[in-house]
């Protein structure tokens, strides 16, 4: 995906960061949709807020790879 940002009316290329930023936003977005769909608002809702606080909370625990 080659997005461009807008600044004092000239385009400019998307930093690495900003890139990544991006595409967890669309992966968190499909995902939302996903849960929804299969188990509505009040669940999707609550799981993403509590994701939240345990990021908040420095709870989230590290990264488990297979």
């Amino acid at each position: 995906m080659n997005r461009m940002k807008q600044e004092d009316g000239m385009q400019t290329e998307l930093t690495a960061e900003e890139k990544s930023k991006d595409e967890f936003f669309e992966r968190l977005a499909k995902l939302s949709q996903e849960m929804v769909a299969k188990h509505g608002n009040d669940f999707s809702m609550g799981a993403l807020v509590l994701a939240a606080r345990w990021i908040a909370e420095n709870r989230a625990g590290p990264l488990k790879t297979n």
